[in-house]
């Protein structure tokens, strides 16, 4: 204000000193020379370290399953990624036409199961196809397979393994349950291991392949936490279950 005045009498021709101007308008003249400065925030080294330690492992984490694994606060977590800029970068949103079908809802485990496939390339072995067998209630993968074979047979045995995971044998299920193919649910699992398993590897053979997504399956279902799941594991789910039966 007392600039602006200063300003307006120059432009008619008259001259007056800001100390004048101060005392006139009774404003402290120490206010004309003050420039706020915003103090950075800090950031504790003991939560950043082991945050970005998790981040540059896997970048495609997001700050509610980094603070999950890490067992941090996480609005403490999410702060950290907003100072650092450290943000996922979000998918574009937009219309993708999908088939109308049944929601894939599940009211307890060994409900509702859901199948589907996928490629994978396994470098001297070429393309392979990878299929997966996940339980709706639970998120858990039950069963898998990668194998250069027919999508059948490969299907056919994700589906033996998850059975026998499961129930411990071929020939006996505790209660009938839905399968279902090609759903929503199993589609975002399936993009989950490729943007954080298979599309950050080169693998060599089909062997090498099935070894790091074999780690990464157990990974999956004993330690990383899903929000859909209330920030718990896909095993913990389970037991929990069990255990209020």
């Amino acid at each position: 204000m007392i600039l602006g005045i200063q300003r307006d009498l120059q432009s008619e021709g008259v001259t007056v000193s800001v100390s004048r101007l101060c005392h006139w308008f009774e404003v402290p003249r120490r206010t004309m020379y003050y420039k706020p400065t915003k103090v950075a925030p800090k950031v504790q080294d003991r939560f950043e370290k082991p945050i970005k330690a998790m981040i540059d492992q896997d970048p495609s984490y997001g700050y509610r399953t980094v603070a999950g694994l890490l067992s941090f606060n996480k609005n403490t977590v999410q702060r950290i990624f907003q100072i650092r800029g450290w943000q996922v970068k979000q998918r574009p949103i937009g219309f993708r036409p999908r088939v109308q079908a049944m929601p894939s809802v599940a009211q307890t485990p060994d409900e509702r199961w859901a199948t589907d496939l996928c490629r994978v390339w396994t470098g001297r072995d070429g393309w392979a196809s990878l299929a997966l067998v996940i339980d709706c209630y639970t998120r858990e993968i039950l069963g898998w397979h990668l194998s250069r074979s027919a999508k059948s047979s490969t299907a056919e045995s994700a589906l033996e393994q998850a059975l026998i995971n499961r129930y411990g044998t071929l020939g006996r299920v505790n209660a009938p349950f839905l399968l279902r193919s090609d759903n929503g649910l199993v589609e975002r699992v399936i993009r989950t291991i490729k943007e954080q398993c298979v599309h950050r590897q080169r693998f060599e053979t089909l062997q090498h392949a099935s070894r790091v997504i074999s780690d990464w399956i157990g990974f999956y279902n004993q330690k990383r936490p899903h929000q859909a799941l209330k920030m718990k594991t896909p095993n913990q789910v389970f037991e929990m279950f069990k255990l209020a039966a």
